[in-house]
């Protein structure tokens, strides 16, 4: 007698704010009843929990560390056996495929985060050599990968030697916070937003060289907080934009401060696949970002919800540009719900455990 629902248990690091915590709670919460019996384990604390979960069955292992929960991790997948386990996050799903290279009935799809060229550029992320036997004894053992985009797909299947046939790429869906908003201006200054980390690979440096050469009157607000923060207030002082600038750390308003926002400004050297900048889209806030790797290209259509930049140069034409001629917000709002809204994303993540499950 075939099983009345598949039993899935998502698997994160934390439920801090990320792009990463944030899409795979959602997904995991909103799967649907009927096929699914799905459990939401997150190694971190609950205290830390930024995403709302309400209605899903999470279980807090409540370790500082992936490395410290695995004994906990392993003893709940031995006892409980469920049929797909879905996990992301590079090391979280090397650890993953190792514990269940003991259950090999229970099959494993991973979340790839990142583009690993460019993490190894900036984070300096080269595996020694017994992580790279790890990393190729976890890939055999995984049923699945799923890419944010599909110049991450192409990494892995062209460089990386994945085979073709595991790998499905799934953008990350828009999140029920974002919704097409009045976008109440002020005409006389234009308000610009950056939302992110605050690395290197983010490339708010030359945002900052790009806006140091705009003439007219403007406000720059960036969300975020990382180590990077002192190099970027330190080239504020020097192009002499302190006036102009203003930092925000991680907040829950943001949906609010991207409605009041003329232009979301990315300056990205590489991307997974910018949540901020699609959830901008979603709002009726349009964009302009720098042509980088990633899944920007798959959001941003040219001249209907922003611009994509080859240069600083190109991209202050842009920005002058959209200060005199806005985009229409509908329009920008439309082009990213027709392609990633919610309900959308998740129906290709529960077709995806489905196919995986019955292999």
């Amino acid at each position: 007698m075939p099983k009345s629902k598949i039993d899935v248990v998502f698997v994160l690091p934390s439920l801090v704010a990320g792009g990463a915590e944030r899409v795979m709670s959602l997904v995991a919460k909103n799967l649907n009843t009927k096929d699914f019996k799905t459990t939401l384990v997150v190694i971190g604390y609950e205290r830390e929990k930024a995403y709302n979960v309400d209605g899903l069955h999470v279980i807090y292992l409540n370790q500082p560390r992936v490395v410290k929960g695995i004994p906990k991790l392993y003893k709940f997948i031995s006892k409980n056996k469920p049929d797909v386990v879905v996990s992301c996050m590079s090391h979280l799903n090397t650890a993953l495929a190792l514990i269940l290279l003991r259950f090999p009935k229970i099959k494993l799809i991973n979340r790839e985060a990142n583009i690993k060229k460019v993490t190894a550029l900036y984070y300096g992320s080269q595996k020694s050599f017994f992580g790279n036997v790890l990393k190729k004894i976890a890939d055999k053992r995984t049923n699945a990968i799923i890419c944010q985009s599909q110049d991450m797909a192409d990494e892995l299947i062209t460089e990386l030697n994945v085979p073709k046939s595991k790998v499905t790429v799934i953008n990350n869906p828009i999140s029920d916070a974002f919704k097409l908003a009045s976008n109440k201006k002020n005409d006389e200054i234009k308000k610009y937003i950056t939302v992110g980390r605050l690395h290197e690979e983010k490339g708010h440096l030359r945002l900052l060289n790009v806006l140091s050469k705009l003439e007219t009157p403007f406000k720059y607000l960036i969300i975020g907080t990382g180590e990077w923060e002192d190099n970027i207030k330190k080239h504020i002082t020097e192009l002499d934009l302190e006036a102009q600038v203003e930092f925000v750390e991680y907040t829950d308003q943001i949906p609010q401060y991207l409605e009041y926002s003329d232009l979301f400004l990315q300056g990205s050297y590489a991307e997974g696949f910018p949540n901020a900048l699609l959830e901008s889209c979603a709002i009726g806030t349009a964009v302009i970002a720098f042509n980088a790797p990633g899944g920007t290209n798959e959001i941003v259509e040219h001249g209907v919800n922003g611009y994509l930049a080859k240069n600083e140069k190109e991209f202050l034409e842009y920005l002058k540009k959209l200060n005199e001629n806005p985009l229409d917000s509908k329009k920008v709002s439309d082009s990213v719900f027709t392609k990633f809204k919610k309900d959308k994303i998740v129906k290709q993540f529960e077709d995806l455990i489905k196919q995986v499950f019955q292999k």
